[in-house]
């Protein structure tokens, strides 16, 4: 017995969406909220005597110090700030790994409660406000930039950890522990290798974020570069701070080169 079908209507006003047009006008309600409540003037923005204050001030950085000495100095800061973001990026991630695990999750409803809240209050607190924190615990100095970009950046490789790890397949895993595997092995050989490669990636895009902050926290005495830009600075040495932004802005080149080229490497291997 064949069945008459209905013919299809036609697509026209019936398709059309109010809610997204209410959302649409929300946003753009909201946006225009935002200019007029903060009161941003483009107008004085792009004025004739702004450029001519910016342009003023920015010529008094050149040309910078490339004394020797001065430059040797520049050198060990650059180098000391790498250090400051290496190892605050190692430590987070070992401490972040070690979280992960109970946040996502593996040990029971308690423990990822608290690991959660734990990992949200280590992230929503800013990297400068650890900062003075550890400047006050440890004292004027790389530690305490160690110490602060270690907490904070703990907090963001932890979560990015836990959701890897409540994303990955859990059949390898699950086999495994079949098998007679312990949880220990069953998880470094069933879970780990599938979720080490976007972990290593999360990594490296945090310490290359962490090279920037470093310099940062030199201003709250976290030393490195951070805390040369702001002495020079602070007694008009534009100069000598030319040279210091010159260093940063080479540091962080070396560092998103080298981050690309182990991410590079590890796509191929």
């Amino acid at each position: 017995m064949n069945e008459t079908r209905e013919p299809c209507a036609p697509r026209g006003a019936a398709d059309f969406c109010l809610s997204c047009v209410l959302t649409c006008a929300l946003v753009a309600a909201a946006v225009a909220g935002s200019f007029v409540y903060l009161g941003i003037d483009f107008g004085t923005l792009f004025s004739v005597g702004a450029g001519a204050d910016m342009a003023r001030f920015a010529a008094s950085f050149f040309p910078p110090d490339l004394e020797p000495d001065f430059l040797r100095k520049t050198a060990y800061g650059a180098l000391q700030t790498f250090a400051v973001a290496m190892i605050g990026t190692l430590l987070a991630a070992a401490a972040g790994l070690l979280l992960a695990l109970p946040a996502a999750g593996r040990h029971g409803a308690a423990a990822e409660r608290l690991s959660r809240f734990l990992l949200n209050l280590l992230r929503s607190v800013p990297e400068l406000v650890w900062a003075t924190l550890m400047v006050l615990a440890a004292g004027l100095g790389p530690f305490a930039g160690v110490l602060a970009l270690a907490l904070h950046t703990t907090g963001v490789l932890g979560r990015l950890f836990a959701e890897a790890i409540e994303n990955a397949p859990p059949q390898p895993e699950q086999s495994l522990l079949e098998t007679g595997s312990g949880g220990v092995p069953a998880f470094l050989y069933g879970t780990l290798p599938l979720v080490w490669a976007q972990s290593v990636a999360y990594g490296l895009y945090r310490l290359e974020m962490n090279i920037r902050m470093a310099a940062v926290l030199g201003f709250v005495g976290a030393g490195g570069l951070g805390q040369m830009l702001y002495f020079h600075l602070s007694i008009f040495q534009q100069a000598q701070a030319a040279t210091v932004l010159i260093a940063m802005f080479v540091l962080v080149l070396a560092v998103d080169a080298l981050s690309d080229r182990l991410r590079a490497w590890m796509g191929h291997s």
